[in-house]
This record gives C-alpha cells, sequence and structure tokens, in this order.
C-alpha cells in the first residue's frame, strides 16, 4: 500500500571505505537506489528516535529518487509528517477536517499498510 508500483522500501548495507569502520546502512527503494546520508551505527537508545530517523530517511529517498511526497494522506492527498503523539510516533498530515481543527493523525509508522 505504501508504494504499491515500486515494492517495499528496504534496508541497504554497503562496505565502509575505511577499514575496521562499521558497514554504511541506508534507506533505500526496492530497486536498491537511495538518496542522502547514511544512518549512524550509535544508533539512539530511544527506539523511538531511533523510527524517527529511519522514518525521515525513507522520505528523502522517496523524495529524491521518485520526485513524490511520501506518505500521502488519502484524504488530503498530502505528504505526511512523523509527530510524537503521547509516546507514539505516527504520520500527521496538515490538512483540515470537516469538524474543524488543523491536521490529524493518520497511522503510527510501521502501519501505514493498516491503514
Amino acid at each position: 500500500m505504501t508504494l504499491p508500483a515500486q515494492g517495499p522500501l528496504q534496508l541497504l548495507a554497503q562496505p565502509s571505505y575505511e577499514a575496521g569502520e562499521p558497514e554504511y546502512v541506508y534507506v533505500a527503494l526496492a530497486n536498491g537506489e537511495w538518496h542522502g546520508s547514511h544512518l549512524y551505527p550509535k544508533t539512539p537508545e530511544d527506539s523511538a528516535h531511533a523510527l524517527a530517523i529511519v522514518a525521515d530517511a525513507a522520505q528523502d529517498t522517496v523524495a529524491e529518487r521518485l520526485w513524490q511526497a511520501w506518505p500521502l494522506c488519502v484524504e488530503h492527498d498530502l505528504g505526511m509528517h512523523t509527530r510524537d503523539v503521547e509516546g507514539l510516533l505516527s504520520w500527521w498530515c496538515a490538512g483540515r477536517r470537516s469538524e474543524g481543527g488543523q491536521g490529524h493523525i493518520c497511522a503510527a509508522v510501521g502501519a501505514l499498510d493498516s491503514f
């Protein structure tokens, strides 16, 4: 559901240019293309922060390789951004709903396929 024409995003490890250093890990499209900086080997101890870093890297890769916003809110057709909502990292849309208010949560990060 998230990128049906492309296949699932993946984590792609590339060897380091320096001996004894850990691999570089990128968020890549199903075909192996990626964009942007690698994920740093010293992952934050806070799992929500680590998930946010991976989600941001996924958005960068999709935007730069496919030239499209991702993920999109199905209600507003707007690109979404991550937001911490009561300790749960979620995809947030800035679109207004008929009952008023600005923005709404669409799904937890990692749960777009159930949205």
